[in-house]
């Protein structure tokens, strides 16, 4: 039996765990079904600095041939590629291999016009500057993206998700999902999903009143407080809040709470099987056509008709009992 070579060019400073996670997966997929025959090969970008802990594998030697899928893998951005290496990757990508970045290693392929017009998943630190140096690429705030012979990441757990589609895509949801078993994970996620960027960082505010009425907010989805409520409980006027939101989030308190509620909604409709009034009901909503009929008016479908368009668009298709874990 033919082993799919994928290889994994790691730039110095890189940690272990961004390694390990992605190893750990197909190795464990490799034990679980004997038709799984990876051939792993771990390459060094640069020489790591002295003190540094050892990377994985041997320098980088001039050809990266014979590879199906390369994933570079980088936890800081790295400085400009070497040309030897830029060019290498470019004929890598013309012979058709899957390029993937992990973490900081989507900032080598875009360096190299190689996410053009691309997908690609940022780790929230990054983003502004990504985009702001990366104009032709399409960032977005997802997990992982997969698009086309393209795979990124964001970083940390994520890796993790990536690599399950993988073997989903590559061998089955069936062994994706025993393989996310024997690694105790709680559910796997779709690329879709968003990263959960700290609260200060969604507001772009460190407003202590707005901070406190959004995290009253987050907690109370299912028996949605009233305005007057949220106003008492941070200690302002019903009319002070309003303006903090206005000000601050372009939209009033009552506003905010229905998107929040409805985001909510949303992941639960991508990640359970639960019913749509079950998750209606769970998101504060009194009845089904409430429910729907806000949905619809928010992200401009039904909860139904979204939920059958995004699960038909995911790499792999989970069974609802894969999906309820956890």
């Amino acid at each position: 039996m033919t082993a799919h070579r994928i290889a994994f060019l790691v730039w110095p400073g890189t940690k272990a765990m961004t390694l390990a996670l992605a190893e750990e997966a197909l190795r464990v997929a490799q034990r679980l079904h004997p038709d799984v025959v990876y051939d792993l090969l771990f390459l060094q970008a640069e020489p790591a600095a002295e003190g540094a802990w050892r990377l994985p594998g041997e320098p980088w030697a001039g050809k990266l041939e014979g590879c199906q899928k390369l994933f570079l893998v980088a936890d800081e951005p790295p400085a400009a590629l070497a040309p030897p290496l830029g060019n290498a990757l470019k004929q890598l990508a013309r012979s058709g291999c899957v390029l993937g970045g992990l973490s900081a290693g989507v900032y080598p392929l875009a360096q190299l016009g190689l996410l053009d017009s691309y997908r690609a998943a940022v780790h929230w630190r990054w983003q502004d500057d990504f985009g702001e140096r990366f104009p032709k690429v399409i960032v977005t705030s997802h997990l992982f993206d997969w698009d086309r012979d393209r795979l990124t990441a964001c970083g940390g757990l994520a890796v993790l998700d990536l690599l399950l589609a993988v073997l989903a895509r590559d061998h089955g949801a069936e062994l994706a999902g025993a393989v996310s078993e024997e690694l105790v994970v709680e559910r796997i996620r779709e690329g879709g999903e968003r990263q959960r960027i700290p609260l200060q960082n969604r507001l772009g505010s460190s407003h202590p009143k707005l901070t406190q009425a959004v995290l009253l907010m987050e907690a109370n989805i299912e028996e949605p407080l009233t305005t007057d409520e949220i106003a008492q409980h941070v200690c302002v006027s019903r009319r002070q809040l309003e303006r903090i939101f206005k000000q601050y989030l372009n939209r009033v308190p009552s506003q905010y709470y229905l998107e929040l509620r409805l985001n909510k909604a949303r992941q639960l409709l991508m990640q359970t099987s639960k019913s749509i009034i079950q998750i209606g009901l769970s998101c504060g909503f009194s009845s089904g056509p409430h429910f729907s009929s806000a949905y619809r008016n928010f992200f401009g479908a039904t909860p139904r008709e979204d939920r059958n368009q995004r699960r038909s668009a995911s790499p792999f298709e989970l069974s609802p009992a894969v999906v309820e874990r956890g």
